[in-house]
């Protein structure tokens, strides 16, 4: 562990509910800025990617999925159900800030958490909850997940070519987003509580904020009923070389084509294709026109030849050639850490590079319960009905 003093989010507590990604990725994030997330786990089983492969194993229970979205993090084991868990978290509750779930609408409710009753025993307690497709209407309890949340928002109907067949977006797209609203709702919370002196609920779905990246978008079909994809611009794609793939966003440029045309050595036929309208028409002719030269060389040849004329080009890579990019270590955007349980690994840091301020890592990724004991103790909780809890 090291000094937390100057980190922005110091004193700051919160009781994390959360599981998988969305409310994860937002509490560490929360966790990275100084405050002492204290993660709430199902006894035996925890968070479930823990059990993202299926096995139970201690190393599975500390796998490198759930070891990338938890650092600096207690964990606690308590049984939420039972009257013993109950108690707990309530007295947790008054020495806290902020309660994250991720849960289905209503269930921190039933569970008694919920904020009008979580206000009673601190109203300044912040209650921040992050769903599926919101808490009231048609899909409120409707199990919400990434890819759900991707095919209902409009996010994946969209293609870069009307023969590209519809897939499904291979990241977690939805669930960083939405954590990341996540986190700007706690942190407004937090700043208008210096001003009231109470907390509030904070709530961000998936749906919308997969709604409101397409803010462009929506603004353009709301207006003119037409559908704006970035994607599928005439001189926009990914092409095939010799050697890999490149991808040319051919905008923001007076002229683009002609560059394009200089860049590939070919004549400029900018002038029969003068204007946007006329390469949408004929966006296939000038898409085959790319493809063809760019199969003939290789991807660095190219990447030269555009960025003399100062086209925007960039190599397609694999995950693996990005994380060993210099400009990924020169970024601060890896972090080395012992693992307990499994030895040395590399995390992703923080985004979020704050001069005064940089990533610490206090806690490495938890095992199951592994701080029950120092928390209850901390708080005068240690009793033999909370030492049930810990397994």
């Amino acid at each position: 562990m090291t000094d937390n003093d100057t980190m922005p989010l110091s004193g700051i507590r919160i009781l994390d509910f959360t599981q998988v990604m969305l409310g994860p990725c937002a509490t560490q994030m929360l966790a990275d800025f100084g405050a002492d997330v204290i993660k709430v786990e199902r006894p035996g089983s925890g968070d479930l990617s823990r059990n993202f492969f299926g096995e139970t194993s201690e190393e599975a229970m500390n796998n490198a999925v759930f070891s990338s979205l938890n650092r600096n993090k207690r964990s606690v084991e308590i049984d939420t159900k039972s009257e013993e868990g109950k108690r707990a978290v309530h007295e947790l509750v008054k020495v806290s800030d902020v309660v994250v779930d991720n849960f289905r609408a209503g269930v921190m409710d039933r569970l008694g958490f919920g904020y009008e009753a979580l206000s009673k025993i601190n109203p300044r307690i912040i209650c921040a909850s992050g769903t599926g497709f919101g808490e009231i209407g048609p899909y409120a309890h409707k199990g919400g997940q990434d890819v759900l949340a991707q095919a209902m928002s409009g996010v994946m109907e969209k293609t870069s070519d009307p023969s590209i067949p519809r897939s499904i977006y291979p990241t977690t797209l939805c669930d960083y987003t939405a954590g990341m609203h996540l986190v700007q709702g706690v942190m407004a919370a937090l700043l208008m509580r210096e001003k009231t002196g109470t907390g509030q609920k904070v709530g961000v779905s998936l749906y919308d904020s997969m709604i409101a990246m397409q803010m462009q978008e929506a603004a353009q079909w709301s207006k003119h009923r037409e559908v704006l994809n970035w994607a599928a611009m005439p001189l926009t794609g990914v092409f095939d070389t010799t050697d890999g793939a490149i991808v040319l966003v051919g905008a923001f440029k007076a002229n683009p084509l002609r560059d394009i045309c200089t860049a590939l050595g070919i004549e400029d036929i900018s002038p029969q294709y003068p204007d946007l309208a006329t390469q949408r028409k004929h966006k296939q002719v000038l898409q085959d026109l790319f493809r063809s030269h760019f199969a003939t060389n290789t991807t660095a040849h190219w990447l030269g030849r555009l960025e003399e004329q100062d086209l925007l080009c960039a190599p397609v890579r694999p995950l693996g050639e990005a994380l060993d990019d210099p400009q990924t270590t020169i970024n601060d955007m890896l972090v080395d850490i012992d693992h307990p349980v499994l030895g040395a690994m590399t995390l992703v840091g923080s985004p979020v590079h704050l001069e005064k301020a940089p990533l610490k890592v206090r806690y490495t990724p938890p095992k199951l319960g592994e701080h029950t004991a120092e928390v209850m103790q901390e708080f005068g909780l240690a009793s033999p009905a909370t030492d049930k809890m810990a397994i």
